[in-house]
């Protein structure tokens, strides 16, 4: 059933997204409330084009959504009613999906997830998706009264009959809140289903259509009807005898009801806000203090402030409950507790928010400038605010308003109310972005800079209601204005004059570069030199990662050459961020044309992924793999991309391991496994991880780095915890399994969690855990983690064996290791039965694990002792060297001795002899199993020298 007034535009886009439905046996009802424009024209040719399209119109406008609702019910004659609203759709799957899950569960109704369309963006966003987060069966609204939440009339499917005896209120406004609670009093079971049934259209501000009712929000009517409706829902659960859930529905009131005035507030002027107040506050009055036990801090503090008639401090909240959402002016700590303003009210205490607690970068100041300019010069008046005492425990410290890359000296005063008043003038014709100027948006930020160089900073929050401030700079026109609904401070830059034509010259360059630059051209081009070049013998190109950094096994590697002094030449490839690279090492853009020629020309390639995979290895070029780690998780043609029977991704992994000349081998278990489920056939050296040679002789220098760089406390234990990625939510965040916010209330204080997820994962610490909770995914090195903590928590992440190289505690929260090892990537151990470490599947169990560490850690020792046999045995501190030894050759001042122990190798397997371009020899091998080792003590052979081109060096 589609309700429309005055809609003719978006109707039939409505419609047709029903005519489209998967389920074909469908029924459109278009009931028309009187509309004056097009709307009639529209609705009936829909009907011509299709015979399932019925057409209703009511000759007066009802003024809501209620009549026309309940006049369309009394007309359907299908078992099963959905509403739709004429500026809305339906997804394509959205009645067969709901009607199968109606019949399965024998439901009254069913509800589905409702997602908001932006039409300016074009993106979307799910309407509280934890709440249709788990597919289940509800019996009863008392079993569930968070559902509350759930008011919306147009993502569910109803049975008709259920309809009929609980109508639509009319002639009010939200009545579908009203509908709603009568529904959940009525309804014995409901069912509830996580896919999105509904796509809500948000059209753009300021445009042609005509805003729907729930969004005329500066009209005080719209106001004053929400509250009838509230308490009329109010009404109806005391009437229906669930007089206990009132307080629940209220609950929603305010996260949800009174959140979409206060949003926008700070955009409204004084008087709105006083009326706004003197509305709301005698419905707020009335409600029982445990209504806002649970809700949002911060919205807690706005609700105080209006029930005590504060418009002017209600106006200073609400800005801090979007955008940069800011810190109180003045905050008090008390008794371990911390208060909004200067009084230790309970209705304003924001404790749960951890600002008081955050570590010095992270830590939180309130910055509101009054901006003023003329011609190009930009004037700002800025007052801080110290609620948290930053200022007055970093002496020394300096401050500068920062404008993308230009930074201005700000010389702050202190006030007698406490705060702090700076000023500063900013030329903006005398910002330069470079040659080619900037097309673009920033957002001014203060700086305050401590004297150790660490910077905590904030944007500024300005006046809503200022006019936005331009200025005619050469080749650029700047606008200054108050962004979003917390206004804070923005400048957006745009090119003109000839400058203008660079994004169109630069989008034709850009298409130029990539045909010139296309994949298939570099590898022509690469093979093309590969066959006429020879490769140069002093050359060696360095990846990590894939190129995300300097870290892993090739870094070790790296490290022992540099160490040696060796003549070699050595270039690191990097994708973009080229992080903790030491000074003086050569760099190349992966995928450049100079990585192109570098691989081309390079005599030795040392990698830990794959170099890429359709470049085939030079002939005379050695390659060693050097790996990432081992573990139980599944790998190469056991892994989820490849295990699948698909010829092509298999045959190209298989032929990027026929590249490999030779693969460190950590363990007899690695070679167990990973050699034949990747196929691997050629020489092994085994000798542990290079880069785990720290871990087993320590680095307190790197722990040191470690604790300062993450602003660990003195005096507090820190858990590493270290997930690893799901390979079917890649980037969702859902790999961080553990519940943060538990364990920060029960931990915090003894305990500081450094959180290093893996590099495809996505996942933002938010800020009222930033006290508990250190985010290092981007940290450059896992090594000078490990060293820092003091216990692992993983799942199944191949950390877990470098880390048992420390002999330090372990814990593994497997919650979901059914699902992981039958339908996630599958594994080649049961974790459960060798972990050295307690396998816990709840929060609860992990922060009791972590009280008792040292009873649990003695409990598992045994198992400790057999994991680190299985996976760390060949870990004696000295890998790196004798990785070096067996491929490049051994270091002149090496003397082979008794300290030095012989490989161990199977009989008649190859054996790398240095020097040779193949990088195999047949080393004779005793009847034992060992060969005698001449081959590796050859001398080590001194590369030939070639030119190189001049941007090497």
């Amino acid at each position: 059933m589609v309700i429309t007034y005055n809609d003719a535009t978006r109707l039939p886009r409505a419609v047709r997204s029903v005519l489209r439905q998967s389920l074909r046996g469908v029924e459109v009802i278009i009931v028309d409330d009187a509309s004056t424009d097009g709307t009639e024209p529209v609705a009936r040719a829909l009907q011509r084009e299709d015979p399932r399209v019925r057409y209703l119109r009511t000759e007066v406008n009802s003024g809501g959504c209620g009549t026309p609702r309940n006049r369309g019910v009394a007309s359907a004659r299908a078992p099963y009613v959905m509403f739709l609203d004429s500026d809305d759709e339906l997804t394509r799957h959205a009645c067969k999906s709901l009607l199968l899950e109606i019949e399965r569960t024998g439901a009254d109704f069913v509800t589905g997830q409702i997602s908001r369309l932006y039409e300016r963006t074009g993106k979307t966003a799910r309407y509280y998706p934890a709440l249709f987060a788990r597919r289940r069966t509800v019996e009863g609204i008392a079993q569930e009264p968070e559902m509350f939440l759930d008011s919306f009339s147009t993502n569910k499917l109803y049975r008709a009959e259920l309809l009929r005896r609980v109508p639509f209120p009319e002639d009010i406004h939200y009545e579908d809140h009203v509908f709603s609670t009568a529904l959940y009093c009525a309804a014995r079971r409901f069912a509830v289903v996580p896919w999105v049934v509904y796509l809500w259209h948000r059209a753009a501000a300021g445009g042609e259509t005509r805003p729907s009712i729930s969004l005329s929000l500066t009209e005080m009517a719209n106001v004053r009807s929400r509250i009838q409706a509230a308490r009329m829902s109010d009404d109806i659960l005391r009437e229906n005898g669930l007089g206990h859930l009132v307080h629940e529905r209220q609950r929603r009131f305010v996260r949800q009801d009174l959140r979409v005035y206060l949003n926008p507030l700070p955009a409204r002027d004084l008087a709105w806000i006083a009326e706004f107040v003197s509305v709301v506050r005698p419905y707020l009055a009335e409600l029982d203090p445990v209504v806002f036990e649970t809700v949002d801090p911060l919205m807690r503090v706005c609700c105080s402030f209006i029930t005590d008639g504060r418009p002017d401090e209600l106006l200073i909240a609400a800005r801090s409950l979007n955008g940069p959402k800011a810190p109180p002016r003045a905050a008090l700590r008390r008794d371990g507790h911390t208060y909004w303003g200067t009084a230790a009210d309970p209705r304003r205490e924001i404790t749960p928010l951890r600002m008081a607690e955050l570590p010095y970068t992270a830590s939180r100041l309130r910055h509101e400038a009054v901006v003023t300019g003329e011609g190009t010069t930009l004037r700002l008046s800025i007052r801080t605010y110290d609620p948290f005492g930053v200022l007055e425990a970093t002496p020394g410290w300096t401050a500068f308003l920062r404008f993308r890359d230009h930074r201005v000296p700000l010389r702050p005063r202190a006030q007698p109310g406490g705060e702090y008043l700076g000023e500063a003038t900013v030329d903006l014709a005398g910002i330069r972005h470079g040659r080619l100027g900037f097309d673009g948006r920033y957002d001014p930020v203060v700086e305050i800079v401590r004297p150790d160089g660490r910077t905590t900073s904030d944007r500024l929050l300005v006046d809503p209601a200022a006019a936005p401030f331009t200025a005619a700079v050469p080749h650029h026109d700047v606008t200054v204005r108050a962004e979003g609904s917390a206004a804070f401070l923005r400048v957006v830059w745009r090119r003109r004059g000839p400058l203008r034509r660079l994004p169109k010259l630069r989008r034709a360059g850009v298409r130029l570069l990539r045909r010139i630059g296309a994949p298939e051209v570099k590898l022509r081009v690469y093979k093309g030199l590969i066959s006429v070049l020879p490769p140069r013998r002093d050359l060696v190109l360095f990846e990590s990662d894939v190129g995300a950094g300097y870290t892993g096994n090739p870094r070790y590697v790296y490290e022992e050459l540099r160490r040696r002094g060796t003549p070699l030449r050595t270039v690191w490839s990097v994708s973009r961020n080229r992080r903790n690279f030491p000074p003086g090492t050569r760099l190349v853009r992966r995928m450049s044309w100079r990585h192109v020629w570098t691989m081309a020309r390079a005599g030795y390639w040392v990698d830990s992924h794959g170099m890429p995979l359709a470049y085939p290895k030079p002939s005379g070029t050695r390659y060693l793999q050097t790996w990432h780690g081992q573990g139980i998780k599944s790998v190469g043609f056991d892994a989820p991309d490849l295990r699948a029977d698909f010829d092509a991704p298999r045959a190209a992994w298989r032929a990027a391991v026929e590249r490999w000349d030779a693969l460190v081998a950590p363990s007899a278990e690695f070679e167990r496994v990973f050699v034949p489920s990747n196929g691997y056939r050629g020489p092994l050296l085994r000798h542990g991880s290079p880069r785990c040679d720290v871990l087993v002789r320590g680095d307190p220098e790197a722990a040191r780095r470690a604790r300062e760089r993450l602003e660990i406390p003195p005096g507090s234990r820190v858990l590493l915890y270290a997930p690893t990625y799901r390979d079917r939510a890649r980037g969702s965040g859902r790999s961080v399994r553990a519940d943060l916010t538990a364990m920060a209330e029960a931990l915090s204080g003894e305990w500081t969690m450094v959180l290093r997820t893996h590099p495809v994962e996505r996942f933002r610490v938010p800020e009222h855990l930033r006290h508990f909770v250190r985010p290092a995914g981007s940290y450059p090195e896992v090594n000078d983690l490990m060293l820092l903590s003091d216990a692992l928590l993983t799942d199944y992440s191949s950390l877990m064996c470098d880390y048992a190289v420390t002999g330090r505690p372990m814990l593994f929260l497997i919650d979901d290791w059914d699902e992981y090892r039958h339908l996630e990537r599958g594994v080649y151990h049961d974790l459960p039965a060798i972990a050295p470490g307690p396998c816990l599947t709840t929060t609860g169990e992990l922060i009791e694990a972590l009280r008792d560490l040292e009873g649990v850690t003695a409990s598992f020792a045994p198992r400790y002792r057999a994991f680190r046999e299985l996976w760390c045995a060949e870990e004696r501190g000295h890998a790196s060297a004798r990785v070096v030894d067996d491929f490049f050759g051994p270091s002149p001042e090496r003397v082979p001795g008794p300290a030095v122990r012989s490989v161990p190798e199977r009989v008649g397997e190859p054996v790398l002899v240095p020097g040779v371009p193949d990088g195999r020899a047949r080393d004779r091998a005793g009847a034992d199993g060992r060969t005698d080792g001449r081959a590796r003590r050859a001398g080590w052979r001194s590369p030939i020298r070639l030119p190189i081109p001049g941007w090497f060096r």
